[in-house]
């Protein structure tokens, strides 16, 4: 809405007819959409149990794209979702291969709560092409009993995982909290680091990640990507249980009066897009720390390990009582935030051929907040 349209809304009282009925609503997410958050039956089936814990893995825009095949006994091939991928923001599939690890990493994690070990065969079928993805497994995982296996501390954590885009406290997370971190991704094959406010660069991040948001809000074709997957008001919610999910009155009385049509992309001068930024950049500013993972490849398999890693990470900060939430809009690889992309690599230090910044996040102290949807198993099995 432009200036005009708002105060003639005003005006009318028609946003307070639309908000009345809204009153004392709850932005609770709906209870069947959050289901899945609940811990599975210790009979069930052996894979069906581990996948239950594996399909609360983080994953871009909580598209959920983990498509499972069990016909073969003792094992799981894992195949990418084709009609849940994000060609506008992430055209090569990057940030869907990482969501394929990180459901890897939490259902190896959840086999050795049982004593089994995940034997993991990434891409039997051969490894995707470097720009785009398709319908070949990305991984295909045996389950092995391993009476010497011990259990990871990072199984207590599944179910307590969040990705918490709230303000953060000012304080500083400790220095052993950070190294808790770091230690969890111990073996695989990417390094990472943190920064915090205590070093002058901070704002140098700041600056990036608010100017890499604001690309993404003003480029038509990206905004529309999300627009596609925001999910409105407990209806909607309850129904797709994935995506993007805005419960509040407020946001609901526009939709409901028809002045937010996702249909189209606003326009980067309206109301609520600079609203959108402001809000971010008042989030960025107050964001104490912020942490990074870089690889020395950027194949495919690589871009599964970081998954892993990443979700590792987002692990042991819950343990921690950290907060943390993904800063992918500078990671992107289409064409409007180049300058953003070599930015962060350049800030990084990821200057050399194949080096890639995997996960640029921030991290700090935040209110507890509710799960996001989850589809249940019975939508991943084919």
């Amino acid at each position: 809405m432009n200036r005009r349209q708002w105060l003639r809304l005003m005006g009318s009282g028609a946003l307070v007819a639309a908000t009345l009925p809204l009153l004392g609503c709850t932005s609770n997410m709906p209870p069947e959409a959050i289901a899945a958050w609940q811990p599975p039956a210790a009979d069930l089936e052996l894979r069906r149990w581990v996948l239950s814990h594996a399909i609360l893995a983080p994953h871009s825009h909580n598209l959920q794209s983990w498509l499972v095949n069990l016909e073969m006994p003792d094992t799981i091939l894992l195949r990418m979702d084709q009609s849940r991928l994000l060609p506008e923001t992430d055209p090569f599939g990057r940030q869907m291969v990482m969501s394929q690890g990180t459901f890897i990493e939490v259902l190896a994690i959840a086999a050795q709560q049982r004593g089994y070990h995940a034997e993991v065969t990434p891409f039997p079928d051969g490894e995707f092409d470097p720009r785009r993805v398709d319908e070949r497994p990305t991984a295909r995982i045996r389950l092995i009993a391993d009476a010497s296996l011990q259990p990871d501390p990072l199984f207590a954590q599944i179910f307590q995982r969040r990705t918490n885009r709230s303000p953060y406290a000012a304080t500083l997370p400790t220095p052993e909290s950070l190294a808790a971190i770091a230690d969890s991704m111990r073996g695989l094959p990417i390094r990472c680091g943190f920064i915090t406010a205590a070093d002058a660069q901070i704002e140098r991040h700041r600056q990036i990640a608010n100017e890499a948001w604001r690309i993404e809000l003003s480029t038509p074709r990206t905004l529309l990507e999300s627009y596609k997957v925001l999910r409105v008001g407990p209806r909607e919610i309850a129904e797709h249980r994935d995506g993007l999910s805005l419960n509040e009155p407020f946001v609901r009385a526009l939709t409901a009066l028809g002045l937010f049509d996702r249909s189209k992309a606003s326009s980067p001068d309206s109301a609520e897009i600079k609203g959108q930024i402001d809000k971010f950049a008042a989030k960025i500013a107050a964001t104490p720390a912020f942490f990074w993972m870089i690889s020395e490849a950027n194949d495919r398999v690589t871009q599964l390990q970081a998954g892993r890693a990443y979700v590792r990470a987002q692990l042991a900060a819950t343990a921690q009582g950290l907060a943390m939430q993904p800063l992918q809009q500078a990671l992107q690889e289409y064409p409007e935030v180049y300058k953003s992309y070599n930015q962060i690599h350049q800030l990084l230090g990821a200057n050399t051929p194949g080096q890639t910044v995997q996960m640029w996040a921030r991290l700090g102290y935040a209110p507890a907040i509710e799960p996001a949807p989850r589809r249940g198993l019975a939508a991943h099995l084919v």
